[in-house]
């Protein structure tokens, strides 16, 4: 579990949203916006650590960037899998929304 990333992440939270309500609730009391900045870090821990149970790893800005540039390659070598943008679609099977399949009341007047 990576507490200190997770603790990071929260303090980060808690500095930025502290100074915007300081400027935008001056005048209000700022005692409830402190308390409850401090009761979403043991919340915010908690959450973090249900989903690590369950398996999710979310990924670092530098592993992202890292993996960029290997998607970036998979896409320009034109493999089988991928879609290429450039062609068209291939068109839906009809029906009757569409006016491909017959209705009953064209079923009725063919016999």
């Amino acid at each position: 579990m990576p507490w200190q990333r997770l603790i990071r992440e929260w303090l980060l939270y808690v500095g930025i949203m502290s100074v915007l309500f300081v400027l935008l609730f001056r005048d209000t009391g700022l005692i409830g916006v402190i308390a409850g900045l401090l009761v979403s870090g043991p919340l915010y821990l908690a959450f973090g650590a249900v989903l690590a149970k369950f398996g999710y790893q979310r990924k670092s800005l530098k592993q992202l960037r890292t993996e960029a540039p290997v998607r970036g390659s998979k896409r320009s070598s034109g493999g089988s899998d991928t879609v290429d943008a450039n062609k068209p679609r291939p068109k839906p099977a009809p029906t009757s929304r569409t006016g491909g399949a017959p209705t009953k009341s064209n079923a009725k007047r063919r016999r």
